[in-house]
């Protein structure tokens, strides 16, 4: 039986990312929130809630890619955990899109004055976004990785 529970998908998707670049994201995320809203202001918007969901979205989407664009590189336990990732790509693209909710909806609370219930539709729906995405785009890399 090579059935795994969900647990252990949960734990090989945070494997996967455990390799992420974490520096390169938190960069990515924060340049697109701060120019995002810099142009908002420059048009006459300036929503600081849309940007910093933007950077939010942009920050687990360079996560999630970059975890699982190298699978031959790192120590045993990630290397498996992001061929799995490339093998199932919509169950591996459950993790970033659970952490970019978690991570919008303060963001959705604080700034966007909506409401707890507005919030946390606004997270999941947001969430929602990077999933389709990374799962995409993990399967735009599961065609040019080569898996072993």
């Amino acid at each position: 039986m090579n059935e795994i529970t969900r647990r252990d998908e949960v734990s090989l998707a945070g494997a996967a990312l455990r390799g992420a670049p974490w520096k390169a994201a938190a960069i990515g995320g924060g340049a697109v929130a701060a120019a995002g809203f810099g142009v908002g202001l420059i048009t006459g918007g300036g929503d600081l809630s849309w940007a910093l969901g933007l950077g939010v979205a942009l920050f687990t989407l360079i996560a999630a890619i970059g975890a699982v664009a190298k699978p031959h590189e790192g120590d045993r336990v990630t290397r498996q955990a992001r061929q799995w990732g490339l093998r199932h790509p919509w169950r591996f693209a459950l993790m970033p899109a659970g952490l970019a909710a978690v991570l919008d909806y303060p963001v959705q609370l604080i700034f966007d004055g909506e409401g707890v219930f507005g919030a946390g539709f606004d997270a999941l729906w947001h969430g929602l976004l990077v999933y389709v995405i990374a799962g995409i785009l993990t399967l735009t890399v599961k065609g040019r990785a080569v898996t072993r």
